[in-house]
């Protein structure tokens, strides 16, 4: 340990507790390279690229109905059920197991998803192996998700946080740009409502939907658009076998990123600050720190409805804008325009974010209104377009507006809004729970939190679509619990997130193996304090 630090311009501490913090020596030339947090965070990126990364790009490949409409629901239904129950409790798993550990486990389960999709290719009556594959991805997904989020957030100094969330969500949504450019190119002279009528007709963009009636084997008739929504990144139906093998095997092979990724405790952020790794022994220990995380923060609480509403408003956008009003050359386009916009609002919400002439909370704030403001744009926006339509006056067989059509072009930009809005309001989220903490052990219970209530709010958008909800009540849920989660949020910004993380915030940074937390005081006299290195100078 010495006192040279790679960048000390900014420390990851809090101010008044900087000089008690160790400064450690990065290592130098390829091993620095390999162990620099970017480049740890751009493979985190493509662990996720090839799970639920792939996932969207083959719901842009899309599928039709290769399960019937009963196994497809119930493999949903179970899906989405242990994805918000896994996922609350997957901090205390990823800290007991290990992060890398716990994103091995996750990758497994888009494996066995796909490799599901793949035996009911083949053997018709295996519909209780989907089902089952499904529960088995719910599990996994809360677990990858929820160590994926904690190691982001934990890799970066406070104010790189930003940057670090744009670099992995520009990687993840690269599979989703792939899949929707695989579609453009095979549907770009179709005008049908959904693709040629032959094999490759099932190859257009289009969400997982438990609605179709016939698999692709038995009916090479016209499908219908889908009627039910999808709950990104983790429900799909698959194209031919072919493409099923090459992306399990693709998936695979994401499997084995992990084991290559640097051991959390051996990280050294660029500021000399080393990250904390999760040390509790025993699972009662863990599954306490869970508690304690709620109590000593309750504050996280006050985010839970905005986590609510991060998944929600895909229904609308893929299903009753996107789905209902379009053809599918059309449809093919906005999702490609949709996924570009994607990486775009991440990369530049995320550089806002970091900006270090701009004191932390006045960021938050920022970060806030921006996000209130694009709300508001793409919904009155939104307004105009939904009351011209509702699910009865488009039936399946109707005529879809073409991207040569007159009032495509505001139409594709409304949808381009909307990817823009979708990636500055997650972005924003894991941001502010980056802004309460820089454990990795914390982080881990805040991203669980998060991955479980959206995924709850994801599965109680898609049940009201499934149950044939009129298109104006799915917009005007979406416009409300939108705005909701962002009134709930306010005052935590303003209670909360401060311009440093104390340590007296990090209550699970405290706890000793035993499960008592420590004061703060003991711990900062614990620690040997060490000089601060000068900046370095330009």
């Amino acid at each position: 340990m010495t006192d040279v630090a790679e960048k000390s311009d900014n420390h990851s501490g809090s101010s008044d507790e900087g000089s008690h913090i160790p400064i450690y020596e990065r290592p130098k030339g390829l091993k620095g390279f390999y162990h620099h947090p970017v480049t740890q965070v751009t493979m985190l990126g493509f662990v996720c690229f090839m799970g639920p990364g792939l996932f969207n790009a083959l719901n842009g490949l899309g599928g039709g109905g290769q399960v019937d409409p009963t196994t497809s629901a119930n493999a949903n239904s179970a899906l989405y059920a242990t994805f918000a129950v896994a996922a609350f409790f997957s901090g205390s798993i990823n800290n007991k197991l290990g992060s890398r550990l716990t994103l091995l486990l996750g990758t497994t389960g888009y494996s066995l998803y796909i490799g599901s999709f793949l035996a009911i290719n083949i053997h018709p009556n295996t519909g209780p192996f989907v089902i089952t594959a499904g529960a088995i991805l719910g599990i996994c997904a809360g677990l990858l998700w929820t160590a994926q989020g904690s190691l982001m957030l934990a890799y970066p100094t406070e104010t790189q946080k930003g940057k670090f969330i744009g670099i992995f969500w520009a990687i993840f949504n690269l599979g989703a740009v792939v899949g929707a450019s695989v579609s453009l190119g095979q549907n770009f002279h179709s005008t049908a409502n959904s693709g040629a009528s032959t094999k490759n007709d099932y190859l257009a963009e289009r969400p997982f939907n438990p609605g179709m009636l016939h698999s692709w084997k038995r009916n090479l008739r016209r499908l219908p658009p889908s009627s039910t929504s999808s709950l990104l990144p983790l429900t799909l139906t698959f194209p031919s076998a072919q493409h099923q093998v090459g992306f399990l095997v693709l998936t695979l092979i994401g499997v084995t990123i992990p084991f290559l990724m640097v051991n959390p405790t051996q990280m050294v952020r660029t500021d000399g600050t080393k990250v904390t790794a999760p040390r509790h022994p025993s699972w009662r220990v863990e599954l306490y720190g869970l508690w304690v995380t709620l109590i000593t923060d309750p504050m996280v609480i006050l985010l839970f409805p905005m986590f609510f509403a991060s998944n929600w408003f895909y229904t609308w956008q893929f299903n009753e804008f996107n789905n209902a009003l379009f053809n599918i050359r059309a449809r093919s386009l906005n999702n490609l325009v949709y996924w570009l916009a994607q990486i775009l609002g991440s990369v530049s919400i995320g550089i806002l974010l970091d900006q270090k002439r701009i004191s932390r909370r006045t960021r938050a704030f920022s970060g806030w209104t921006i996000l209130l403001g694009m709300v508001f744009v793409v919904h009155i926006w939104a307004y105009f377009y939904q009351k011209q339509y509702t699910r009865e006056s488009i039936p399946p067989d109707a005529t879809k507006m073409d991207i040569f059509d007159h009032g495509y072009a505001g139409r594709i930009m409304l949808y381009i809004f909307c990817g823009l809005l979708d990636a500055m309001w997650q972005t924003t989220a894991y941001w502010i729970m980056g802004a309460m903490s820089n454990d990795p052990a914390k982080l881990a219970h805040f991203t669980g939190f998060y991955k479980s209530i959206q995924s709850a709010g994801g599965a109680g958008a898609w049940r009201a679509d499934a149950v044939k909800t009129p298109f104006m009540n799915m917009f005007l849920s979406t416009w409300t619990i939108l705005v909701a989660g962002l009134i709930f949020a306010l005052p935590m910004i303003h209670l909360r997130v401060k311009n440093f993380t104390d340590l007296g915030d990090e209550a699970l940074m405290r706890m000793d193996d035993s499960g008592r937390i420590a004061d703060s005081g003991e711990v900062r006299r614990r620690i040997r304090p060490v000089s601060r290195p000068e900046p370095e100078k330009a």
